[in-house]
C-alpha cells in the first residue's frame, strides 16, 4: 500500500522524495519511460504525494538522469581511502565539476525549476532541491574528523558546500566568467583556505 510521507518529518520527506528519484532511474534503466503514476507505484508512495515533489513526469526524468550520474561517497573514496581532508574534498569537487560539465544544460534547467517553484508556492513541506553534496562532504572530511570541534566541523561541512556544486560554477562560468581551468583553480584555492582556517580556529562566530 503506498504511503503519504508529506506530513513526516524532514528527513522522511528528503528520503521519499529520493525513493522517487531512484525508482524513475530503476523504471528508466529497464527501458521504460515512465509517467508519474508508474513512479509513485514503484517508490510505495500515492500519487497525490508523487506530485507534491515534482510537478510533472519530465521534471522528476530530468534529475533522475542528474541523480544516477552523481557518484556516491563509496564510489568516490573505495579505491583512494587515504589522503588529508583538503585533497580528499578537492577530489570530491572534481568529481561533481566533471559530472556538472557533463550535465550543464539539465542541471540549468533543474535550477530553474527549483527556482520557479519557490518564486510560485513558496516554502513547502516537500524539499525543492534534493542533497546530493552534503554526503560526499561529510565522507571527505570523517578521516579528519578528530581535528575539528563538533561546532567547527558542521559549519566547515556547511561552508563547503557553498563551493561544490552547480551554483558554484554558474558563479564561475557566467558571472566571473573564468575559464574553466582557473575555476577549478580558484573552487580548490577555497576550500584550502576554508579547511586552514577550520584547524587554525578561524571558524568564526554567528553573532
Amino acid at each position: 500500500m503506498p504511503r503519504d510521507e508529506t506530513t513526516g518529518r524532514p528527513n522522511q520527506r528528503r528520503r521519499t522524495r529520493k525513493d522517487l528519484l531512484e525508482a524513475a532511474a530503476r523504471l528508466m534503466r529497464d527501458g521504460r519511460r515512465p509517467n508519474l503514476e508508474d513512479v509513485a507505484e514503484a517508490a510505495l508512495v500515492s500519487r497525490a504525494t508523487a506530485y507534491r515533489y515534482f510537478p510533472n513526469i519530465d521534471a522528476l526524468l530530468l534529475e533522475a538522469a542528474v541523480d544516477v550520474a552523481v557518484p556516491t561517497a563509496e564510489q568516490m573514496f573505495h579505491d583512494h581511502p587515504g589522503g588529508s581532508a583538503a585533497q580528499r574534498m578537492v577530489r570530491v569537487d572534481t568529481a561533481l565539476h566533471d559530472m556538472i560539465r557533463a550535465n550543464d544544460a539539465p542541471l540549468r534547467m533543474m535550477l530553474a525549476q527549483s527556482i520557479e517553484r519557490v518564486a510560485r508556492d513558496g516554502a513547502s513541506a516537500a524539499p525543492a532541491r534534493q542533497n546530493r553534496r552534503s554526503p560526499l562532504i561529510e565522507a571527505a572530511l570523517a578521516p579528519a574528523r578528530r581535528d575539528f570541534s563538533p561546532a567547527t566541523l558542521d559549519r566547515l561541512q556547511k561552508a563547503l558546500a557553498l563551493l561544490v556544486g552547480p551554483e558554484a560554477m554558474i558563479v564561475c562560468h557566467d558571472v566571473l566568467q573564468l575559464p574553466d581551468e582557473e575555476a577549478r583553480a580558484v573552487k580548490r584555492w577555497a576550500i584550502e583556505a576554508l579547511i586552514a582556517a577550520a584547524r587554525s580556529g578561524g571558524g568564526g562566530s554567528l553573532s
